[in-house]
C-alpha cells in the first residue's frame, strides 16, 4: 500500500462494511486483520513494519521482566470478542475482600508517607491523590525529585527530576475487587492463570512473600521505578540497589524499605499490634498494608449507574440514553464489559504517544509498545488495560499517556482510532520540567505513527465502525457523570495530618 492511502483505503472499507457490502468486510479481514502477527504497512512507511523484540530499555522504570507471559489471542474474523450482552450485574460487597479496617489503618500511613521513596521526597499519594481523585491531575507527571502535587509540581534540589515518569498515573478505583485479573497499563502485575492464587509480576511468581491480594503485589512495583519513587543511581542506597537489579534478599531494595520502616517506632508498634506479635516489619506487610487501603478509601460503587442496577433510583434521561448507547449501538461494552466496566484485556487504540516513552527504537526514537513488552507478542504491539470507568470524568487526562484533557475529544478518536491518531492535536497537561525532551517528538515520527496505526487498525477490524452524532456523544458523556461515586470521592480516612516518618504530607 503506498505511502498516503492507508487512512483512506481502511476508512473507506470500514463504511462500506457498515453499509453491508461483504466484499468490504472480507478485504478489510485480508488487509488489516494479520492472522501471522505481522504488522501491516501504513502512512509514511514504504515497506511493511515488522515489531521486533524491544530493545534495552533507557533508565527503566521498573526492574527486567522475569519471563515472556501467554498472551491472549484475538477472536478470529467474524466472532465478537468481549461484547456487552445487555447491561452488567450490579456490584456487591461479595465483589470485594471484607476491609481489614486495622491494616488499612497503617496503609493509610504509609501511602502518605515519603519514607518509601529512595530520597525520602515523594510518597504513593503524590501520584495518587484524594484531590485528584486517586491521580495526579496531569498526563504525565514528576516522581523523584520534585515537590508539589499536579500542574504545580517543580524539579528540585541537588537531584531534581530530569524526565516525566513514561505513563499516566492511572485512577486507583475498584483496584481491590476480586475480579481484576491484571494491573498497570501492560498488566505486567497479573494473577498467574495457571496457578490460583499465584502472581506473575516483573521480578517472579513471589511465592516466597505471604502476599493478600494482587493489589498488594503491584504496590511492591512503583517503589522500584527511578523515575516514581526510586530515584537515579547513585542518588541513594535503595536506588543503587535496583540499579544493580539487586531486589530480593536481605541486602536487596525491598528489604532496604522495610528496614526503614521498622526503625520507626509507630510503624513497629501499629504493625505489632495487628499481627499480635512482635517481629520485624516485612516488605510484603508493607505492601498487604497499602492495598488494604486502597481497597478500603478507593471503593466506588454507589454510583447513580450502580444504583440503577440495584433498581434503587432511576436515572436521569440524559444518562439513561447514553446508557443504552454504552451498552447498545455505540459498542463501549466490547470492551468496557462487566460489573468493572472492563474485560481486563488489552487493545490497540491508537493512542497518540508522547513523553519519553518506556524504550528507545532502533533510530533513537522513544516508544511505548504496551502490553507487547510483557508478552514479546507481535499481536500485542502497543495494546493497552482496559481501564474500568468508575468516577472517569474526575480522573482525565486520560489515555496511557494522558494525551486526552478534553474528553469528548478522546471519545471521538475511541470512535476511530486510526482517523484519530491523523488529526490528534496536543492538549497533554504537564508540568514545567526544562529539562525535558520535545514531548510530541514522537508524534512527528512518521514510522512511530505509522506502527501505532497498524496496530490499530487490526484491532478495530475486529469491531464494526461506529458514527456517532454530537448530541450522541453528549448522551454519552452524560451517562459517564452517572458513573462519579461522590461519596467515595469525598474520602473515608482523607489526608493524614502527619505521618510517622515526619516527613512533609503530600497534600
Amino acid at each position: 500500500m503506498q505511502q498516503g492511502d492507508f487512512f483512506t483505503a481502511f476508512s473507506a472499507l470500514r463504511r462500506l462494511e457498515q453499509a453491508g457490502d461483504p466484499q468490504a468486510s472480507q478485504l478489510l479481514q485480508d488487509l488489516f486483520l494479520s492472522p501471522s502477527g505481522q504488522t501491516i504497512a501504513a502512512p509514511a512507511a514504504p515497506a511493511p513494519i515488522q515489531v521486533v523484540a524491544a530493545p534495552p530499555v533507557v533508565s527503566p522504570s521498573y526492574a527486567p521482566l522475569y519471563a515472556p507471559r501467554p498472551a491472549a489471542r484475538p477472536a478470529p474474523p467474524g466472532q465478537i470478542q468481549g461484547a456487552g450482552g445487555g447491561l452488567p450485574a450490579p456490584l456487591t460487597d461479595a465483589d470485594f475482600r471484607a476491609p481489614d479496617e486495622q491494616l488499612a489503618r497503617i496503609g493509610h500511613l504509609l501511602f502518605f508517607d515519603p519514607v518509601l521513596s529512595g530520597n525520602r521526597d515523594v510518597a504513593c499519594a503524590t501520584c495518587h491523590h484524594p484531590r485528584h481523585a486517586s491521580g495526579d491531575g496531569v498526563s504525565l507527571g514528576l516522581g523523584a525529585g520534585a515537590q508539589g502535587l499536579g500542574q504545580a509540581r517543580r524539579p528540585v534540589g541537588r537531584h531534581a527530576a530530569s524526565r516525566r515518569i513514561p505513563r499516566n498515573a492511572p485512577a486507583l478505583w475498584n483496584l481491590g475487587a476480586r475480579d481484576v485479573t491484571v494491573l498497570f497499563h501492560d498488566g505486567r502485575v497479573e494473577m498467574d492463570p495457571g496457578t490460583p492464587g499465584a502472581f506473575l509480576t516483573p521480578q517472579g511468581p513471589l511465592d516466597y512473600m505471604a502476599l493478600d491480594s494482587l493489589l498488594a503485589a503491584q504496590a511492591l512495583f512503583p517503589v522500584l521505578s527511578a523515575e516514581e519513587m526510586a530515584g537515579q543511581k547513585g542518588e541513594n542506597p535503595i536506588a543503587d540497589a535496583v540499579a544493580a537489579e539487586r531486589i530480593h534478599g536481605d541486602d536487596g531494595a525491598w528489604a532496604m524499605l522495610a528496614a526503614r520502616i521498622d526503625a520507626l517506632p509507630e510503624y513497629d508498634r501499629a504493625f505489632t499490634q495487628w499481627r499480635g506479635a512482635v517481629g520485624p516489619v516485612t516488605i510484603d506487610e508493607i505492601a498487604n498494608a497499602i492495598a488494604a487501603f486502597i481497597e478500603f478509601e478507593f471503593r466506588a460503587d454507589q454510583t447513580p449507574f450502580d444504583q440503577y442496577l440495584r433498581e434503587v433510583a432511576a436515572l436521569s434521561s440524559e444518562a439513561g440514553e447514553g446508557m443504552r448507547l454504552f451498552f447498545g449501538r455505540a459498542n463501549c461494552a466490547f470492551c468496557h464489559s462487566g460489573s468493572l466496566l472492563s474485560d481486563q484485556k488489552f487493545h490497540a487504540m491508537g493512542q497518540p504517544p508522547i513523553g519519553p516513552g518506556k524504550e528507545r527504537d532502533d533510530d533513537g526514537y522513544t516508544r511505548d509498545v504496551g502490553r507487547y513488552g510483557v508478552t514479546q507478542d507481535p499481536q500485542d504491539a502497543y495494546a493497552f488495560r482496559t481501564p474500568m470507568l468508575r468516577n472517569v470524568m474526575q480522573t482525565g487526562p486520560w489515555g496511557h499517556a494522558g494525551a486526552f484533557s478534553d474528553l469528548r475529544a478522546f471519545l471521538h478518536h475511541h470512535l476511530d482510532p486510526v482517523a484519530g491518531l491523523a488529526i490528534y492535536e496536543p492538549q497533554a497537561i504537564l508540568p514545567v520540567l526544562a529539562s525535558a525532551e520535545d514531548d510530541y517528538a514522537t508524534i512527528q515520527a512518521a514510522h512511530q505513527r505509522a506502527e501505532i496505526s497498524a496496530a490499530a487498525a487490526r484491532s478495530m477490524a475486529q469491531r464494526p465502525l461506529v458514527i456517532l452524532q454530537d448530541d450522541e456523544i453528549d448522551l454519552l458523556i452524560a451517562f459517564l457523570s452517572a458513573l462519579d461515586d461522590a461519596q467515595a470521592l469525598q474520602g473515608r480516612l482523607g489526608v493524614p495530618e502527619a505521618v510517622p516518618s515526619g516527613l512533609p504530607v503530600p497534600e
